[in-house]
């Protein structure tokens, strides 16, 4: 009748969170920039950790759930619960995982590169090599399935050049490059959220969002072995990042000057990997990229 009608008419829909807002925008560039560049799909190499699982909720709910490939590709330094986090993420969204061992390749390097490397210590070259393996497998698979690699690498790594090249950066989509790693987890929470609400159980699982965050290249690993703890970082990131401020302001803001300069020397010599980074969906007032003016090469010292 006229009155439903105008009921309808006038019906307000309620505000979007900041999470609701930022989830929906990245499923929406993440179908569109799949689907209208002619991929079938998307394949993600999913490790266990919260980045991979935020990316593969976004990829299953953009594209669905026969359209995105899960490969996990342990190590040795792979713990047992990260694949069996891994496999549970997902099962729960409704996908098959694919499992690729990758030690039998990494012994392989090894053994080729020994003569080259006889008498130097283990180092980050070897910790990379895994994740070159990785990217190259993922390549490989999505090139002969014609699907797109989506990289699971955030704001906060990225900034920090907490990523390998041609390893975890390689793909052709990085879905959370604009997300700081605190936002990765909120927006982690917030699908699970809608999922408990409509069906009465959570899909990422919840070991996956309390253990620490690592990148299991070497034994008993933390991201915090090599970074300051993420609420931190992400504090001082957004300050420098997005909103301009300064050494000095870092500093006045609390921020103790020998973090702020050991977080800002990481962000000038991270500029090379940032410009070889996929394009990905910008959410933030300042994102790297056309946001980000910063040259390659440069001689600057924050006084």
């Amino acid at each position: 009748n006229a009155a439903a009608d105008e009921q309808q008419v006038h019906r307000i829909e309620p505000e979007l969170s900041i999470e609701q807002q930022a989830y929906q925008a990245l499923v929406l560039g993440t179908h569109d920039y799949v689907t209208k560049n002619g991929f079938k799909g998307a394949t993600i190499g999913l490790s266990g950790g919260v980045d991979s699982a935020l990316v593969f909720a976004i990829a299953v709910d953009a594209l669905g759930p026969a359209n995105v490939r899960a490969v996990m590709m342990p190590s040795k330094y792979t713990a047992a619960i990260s694949i069996e986090d891994a496999t549970a993420c997902a099962a729960a969204f409704g996908v098959s995982i694919e499992c690729i061992d990758i030690e039998g390749l990494k012994t392989t390097f090894d053994q080729q590169l020994a003569p080259l490397f006889k008498g130097l210590a283990e180092d980050l070259t070897e910790e990379n090599l895994q994740a070159r393996i990785r990217g190259t497998l993922l390549m490989a698979i999505s090139n002969k399935a014609s699907t797109l690699v989506l990289t699971t690498g955030n704001k906060s790594e990225i900034a920090v050049g907490y990523c390998t090249l041609y390893g975890d950066m390689a793909g052709g989509f990085a879905v959370i490059k604009d997300l700081f790693k605190g936002m990765v987890y909120r927006l982690c929470y917030e699908r699970n959220r809608v999922a408990l609400a409509q069906t009465g159980k959570t899909l990422i699982p919840e070991r996956i969002l309390t253990r620490a965050p690592s990148a299991e290249l070497r034994p008993n690993q933390t991201d915090q072995d090599s970074l300051p703890p993420y609420d931190a970082l992400d504090a001082m990131l957004r300050r420098y990042i997005e909103d301009g401020e300064s050494r000095d302001g870092l500093i006045a803001a609390g921020h103790p000057p020998k973090e702020v300069d050991r977080v800002l020397r990481m962000i000038r010599i991270s500029e090379y990997k940032r410009r070889q980074s996929p394009p990905g969906v910008r959410i933030s007032q300042r994102a790297f990229g056309r946001d980000w003016r910063y040259p390659l090469t440069n001689g600057f010292i924050e006084q």
